[in-house]
């Protein structure tokens, strides 16, 4: 089968090993790469990975830019990559309005958000500047849930998602990270405007909760991700074919859902 890892941070070599060791102080895990485009190209190859969805995420509004950039020089450079930009709910509405033009003519296809990095709340208004022009244009890749912080509540998402009918989120981490047991808010959405991913999570919930959320939504709503470089490509995709899903289901959680979403090839 296919295999399109939706859920991949990465980072110039030369700042790549301190950004993905301060990834695994934010969340106190081990790290388990070193975040290089080199070694990613060397872990899909390993695992048969042809796709990924590659991104990055700004602390600052000066990092935005420069992420940008080297997010786009990669799909640029590597036909296998699809890049998500980054913003910063601190930017100007103009300089929201103004970056998300260049990037989409740059051939970035998303946004990645992390409320909890960011130290935003989903559902506040300076973020809302950035739902308000994104929406139609771009999806968001938007980390979920975390035992630390509100930020990234799946209250305040679904308040959003109901508030903007345009606004697509891939909610990462199966709609919320060690909140799994609150997904069910989700149809509480009244529109069909989000995804989730798998990223981070098929290790902690188990076997069992992830097969119940999978069903209860629908395999078409998912995407598969390792959240690289947190954990190892090969020992995630074992956690996902231990699953109990149909070889559709796989296909189209693997790869077919994402391609369709981003209408690629």
């Amino acid at each position: 089968m296919e295999i399109f890892n939706a859920h991949v941070h990465v980072y110039p070599d030369k700042i790549a090993l301190k950004a993905a060791q301060s990834i695994g102080r934010f969340y106190n895990a081990p790290i388990r790469h070193t975040g290089t485009i080199k070694e990613l190209l060397e872990e899909n190859k390993k695992v048969g990975i042809s796709k990924c969805l590659i991104h990055s995420v700004a602390t600052t509004i000066h990092q935005v830019y420069s992420i940008n950039e080297f997010i786009s020089s990669q799909i640029k450079e590597h036909s296998e990559f699809v890049g998500f930009m980054t913003l910063h709910p601190d930017m100007e509405e103009e300089e929201i309005q103004k970056e998300v033009d260049k990037c989409i003519a740059l051939g970035l296809k998303g946004v990645k958000l992390h409320p909890d990095c960011q130290k935003f709340y989903i559902d506040e208004e300076r973020a809302q500047k950035i739902y308000r022009i994104v929406a139609g244009k771009l999806p968001i890749l938007m980390h979920m849930g975390d035992p630390s912080y509100d930020y990234s509540s799946i209250v305040r998402l679904i308040a959003m998602l109901n508030k903007y009918k345009d606004l697509h989120v891939i909610a990462a981490h199966m709609g919320g990270y060690t909140r799994w047991g609150e997904v069910g808010l989700y149809h509480s959405a009244k529109y069909d405007n989000y995804h989730f991913d798998t990223s981070s999570s098929l290790g902690f919930m188990g076997k069992d909760q992830a097969n119940l959320i999978i069903k209860e939504f629908g395999a078409e709503k998912f995407f598969f991700g390792t959240d690289y470089p947190m954990w190892k490509a090969d020992e995630e995709l074992e956690r996902f074919n231990k699953l109990d899903l149909t070889d559709n289901e796989k296909e189209l959680i693997l790869a077919k859902n994402i391609k369709n979403f981003l209408n690629i090839d």
